[in-house]
């Protein structure tokens, strides 16, 4: 099993502080020294904490396709991903010729994650018109065929009922055809992502438990659309915090919370802070070897690699030195 990182390209991301591309490098070669296999961006104009139980203020973020641009020139060796790109943000031929040159100048490192979108308030500011769920993902489905199919060098003619394309072509190719993963987990996108999709991601994942349910509708999904549920490929983003022992985990868990937005970490029943052992039981949080053994059920579960967020928002990070320490865990997930 594999080990990623989400980049913390959100302001409040990295210990507090604004978003800055100084400090997504540094966490990206961090990353790659400590050992991950894989490092990713997100996807929004801007972000908000409040379906977290944080502040309502608007976060600022790097653009997705530009950051990981960026990012794959000064790296060598991770793997560099979206999780997951909003589709209705740009055209799927756009988005294939992207990938496509992103692909040739990481020199074949790119994973594509391709998502319906959700976040209501940037489509409302930016413009763009948000329609129900059921036709965002219809929409996601069609976009994925055509990226994939441009990604495999076809002289595209599609017609569909969201998209027409006649005879688009995407060159140079990349130096191969990334993988395209769909990230989420109703039923609906789920049977999308059985029918066109290389792999499935669900994020952001606090226990094993959660998972289980939405894996067998993955599986039925993918007997549904004649295909074997071993093909689809499966990660999950998961919130891990690791100390080399108790007293030290403790210790990090008090420093993220001194760096996490106010009502995020609060009681699920009560307007009172979290302790430190339910933060534990409801993360993968605690020593090196707990946290390996409670990632390593998930690889029962055929999931083939976890994209932690170091801390409990998508895309943080509490400090720099918890990277190197959750890096450490690499080889023996492998």
């Amino acid at each position: 099993m594999r080990l990623g990182l989400g980049l913390p390209h959100y302001d409040t991301s990295l210990a507090g502080n604004a978003a800055s591309w100084e400090s997504v490098k540094r966490i990206a070669q961090t990353a790659e020294a400590a050992g991950f296999d894989s490092v990713w961006v997100s996807d929004h104009l801007f972000l908000d904490w409040g379906r977290y139980g944080g502040p309502a203020t608007l976060q600022g973020a790097l653009e997705c396709w530009t950051t990981l641009s960026a990012v794959a020139a000064v790296t060598t060796r991770v793997r560099v991903g979206s999780l997951a790109l909003c589709n209705d943000f740009r055209s799927p031929a756009l988005v294939a010729k992207m990938a496509a040159t992103v692909d040739l100048l990481s020199e074949g490192r790119l994973d594509v994650g391709l998502g319906a979108g959700w976040y209501e308030a940037e489509y409302d500011k930016a413009g763009i018109q948000i329609d129900r769920p059921g036709m965002r993902i219809e929409r996601l489905g069609e976009a994925v065929e055509i990226v994939r199919r441009l990604l495999e060098g076809e002289e595209l003619h599609f017609s569909g009922e969201h998209y027409q394309i006649e005879g688009a072509v995407c060159r140079p190719q990349g130096q191969s055809r990334p993988p395209i993963w769909v990230g989420g987990k109703g039923d609906r996108l789920l049977a999308t992502a059985a029918r066109v999709a290389d792999g499935w991601n669900m994020s952001w994942l606090g226990s094993a438990e959660a998972y289980r349910d939405r894996l067998r509708v993955a599986l039925e999904a993918c007997a549904a659309a004649g295909r074997e549920g071993s093909s689809l490929r499966r990660s999950v983003g998961a919130y891990v915090l690791v100390g080399r022992d108790e007293a030290d985990a403790r210790a990090r868990f008090e420093r993220l919370v001194e760096r996490t937005p106010s009502g995020v970490l609060r009681s699920l029943t009560a307007e009172t802070a979290v302790s430190w052992e339910q933060f534990r039981h409801d993360h993968f949080a605690g020593t090196a070897a707990e946290v390996t053994d409670r990632l390593g059920v998930l690889k029962e579960l055929g999931i083939e690699e976890v994209i932690v967020s170091v801390g409990t928002l998508p895309f943080q990070v509490a400090d720099e030195d918890d990277v190197e320490l959750v890096g450490e865990l690499a080889p023996a997930l492998r």
